[in-house]
């Protein structure tokens, strides 16, 4: 299988409370995934309408907005084989009141309090993924990053446990 990228976000009320964020790191590393970029950010206008374009005209994208820009995030860059759909699979369903009844398991079962709130974004194919990195890590190009380091980031055991303890 091919390497794959994805694009995660900790929301506000998640990285307000370091257990939790450190809670869902772990689950980040226990699920076989490398850290490839991270960043803490308070976003800006700018950044959310880039990143939420196209709720603009729904009805939950000014409390999105106001939401998401009301304390800092943490995003990342992740890889593994089938990284979207992995990463997907451990947040749960967007809906939150789903996700505590369905799948309580899950990042949001388990963190989401609101729709809104619901603790995590991932990326929902590989171009979102890309559009995404470009807005919060516009110097990171995902496909050349995959042609030169894949090989590398396969068969390294210390390039693997030097990522783990510095994300930790």
């Amino acid at each position: 299988m091919v390497l794959e990228l994805t694009f995660v976000v900790l929301k506000p009320h998640v990285v307000k409370v370091p257990s939790i964020s450190k809670e869902i790191k772990n689950i980040i590393i226990r699920n076989g995934f490398l850290v490839i970029r991270s960043k803490e950010k308070i976003l800006n206008p700018n950044d959310l309408q880039m990143f939420y374009g196209e709720h603009k005209n729904k009805f939950f994208y000014n409390r999105l907005i106001s939401f998401m820009s009301s304390g800092p995030i943490e995003a990342y860059v992740l890889a593994r084989e089938n990284a979207i759909h992995k990463w997907r699979e451990l947040m749960g369903p967007t809906r939150v009141f789903e996700a505590q009844f369905s799948a309580p398991d899950t990042i949001r079962g388990k963190f989401g309090l609101t729709d809104t709130r619901n603790a995590t974004h991932g990326s929902d194919s590989t171009e979102s993924a890309r559009r995404e990195m470009s807005i919060l890590f516009p110097d990171f190009d995902p496909i050349q990053w995959l042609k030169t380091n894949e090989n590398h980031f396969r068969g390294d055991g210390e390039k693997l446990s030097e990522n783990i303890s510095s994300f930790l």
